[in-house]
């Protein structure tokens, strides 16, 4: 794959596509610059990455592709604390749905209205935020995550702060050494952590948009797939091949998505 003079080229079996593109920064709500990229002029699909990871994930993934290839506006974007975002090291840039505002600023200075959602990880955290709050959601998919992230005092999203803002969490002391030799922001991903958002299924039982919920055959990592789901009044579930780190860059994760877009469109 290419990119020159503003223009995305992909490689098929049959025939080169020449596919716009946009990219670049928008200030947010509290002039956090988030950067963002656009491939193509279909409908809107925005992808939501996880933690410790940025919107480069997503290329590594079949849906990627599927998506650019099905005519599809994709949507990438660094949250913020992450990749080419701003990375500030306040309280306040991270708590009160921060990163949801930030998305649906950036969608409004796209000029989109209905889009669709696709987060993966800690990306449903904050997709279940946009179902939330936001009516212009069409319909969303969650994966690699199960109900969990519900409770507000998630013991794993305590550990991960506490670990993260230099505490001795012996079970994640691996992941903080890599957050390390990647030199990633560990202040930022402490604070993404520690303001994380939760949503109650109280609330998720009054949504009624589309919802797949989909997860891979051997990720135990976040609580019941299949109790997520079942707090939706319209979802529907899936299993992929996979633990947490590699389903969503199978072709049998990115075949149930475009299944559940197509049959809901």
């Amino acid at each position: 794959m290419l990119i020159m003079a503003g223009l995305f080229i992909l490689n098929t079996n049959l025939q080169a596509q020449i596919i716009p593109v946009d990219s670049g920064y928008f200030k947010s709500f509290d002039n956090t610059k988030i950067y963002y990229e656009v491939r193509g002029n279909g409908f809107p699909v925005l992808l939501v990455h996880g933690f410790i990871v940025n919107s480069n994930s997503w290329r590594h993934a079949a849906l990627y592709d599927s998506l650019i290839a099905a005519g599809k506006k994709v949507i990438l974007v660094d949250l913020r604390g992450n990749g080419k975002s701003d990375k500030p090291h306040t309280d306040a840039a991270y708590n009160n749905d921060a990163e949801a505002k930030d998305l649906m600023l950036l969608l409004k200075h796209l000029h989109i209205n209905k889009y669709d959602v696709v987060g993966y990880s800690r990306g449903s955290i904050i997709t279940a935020r946009l179902l939330a709050l936001d009516k212009n959601l069409h319909k969303a998919v969650m994966g690699g995550m199960g109900s969990d992230f519900t409770n507000p005092d998630w013991p794993r999203r305590i550990q991960f702060y506490h670990a993260l803002a230099f505490d001795t969490v012996a079970s994640l002391h691996a992941m903080v050494q890599n957050v390390q030799k990647a030199g990633l922001d560990q202040e930022a991903l402490a604070l993404l952590q520690k303001y994380q958002p939760s949503t109650s299924k109280e609330i998720l039982s009054k949504i009624k948009t589309p919802v797949l919920v989909i997860h891979g055959d051997s990720d135990v990592d976040n609580g019941n797939a299949d109790e997520l789901a079942s707090f939706f009044p319209n979802a529907t579930t899936a299993v992929t091949p996979g633990d947490h780190n590699h389903a969503a860059s199978t072709p049998e994760f990115a075949a149930a998505v475009m299944a559940f877009l197509k049959k809901n469109d």
